[in-house]
């Protein structure tokens, strides 16, 4: 297996119920300035018992995925605030990790 998936799925295990991180956050903390569509790339092909709910879009847009719907009602159960446009509030629930 790649390393840096590892290193990825490793780190979004790691997310706490009621937190998000974006993509580019997870890419950054692991040493890849760059690398948020490597995450991405990552989570596509990742287990899927992670969290990727809680990995959203640096702006809050709740990513990728067939099921964008299913996702923003389990960050919502978690307390996750959105804001009025649907976006994850980034601000009260981004996580540093």
């Amino acid at each position: 297996m790649n390393e840096f998936y590892q290193q990825v799925y490793d780190l979004v295990e790691t997310i706490p119920s009621g937190k998000v991180m974006s993509y580019g956050q997870i890419a950054w903390k692991l040493g890849r300035l760059h690398g948020a569509r490597m995450v991405g790339r990552a989570a596509r092909i990742g287990p899927p018992n992670l969290p990727w709910h809680r990995v959203v879009m640096s702006d809050g847009t709740i990513a990728g995925g067939n099921h964008p719907d299913i996702r923003k009602k389990m960050l919502k159960k978690e307390g996750i605030k959105f804001l009025s446009d649907y976006r994850v509030d980034m601000n009260s629930c981004e996580w540093k990790g």
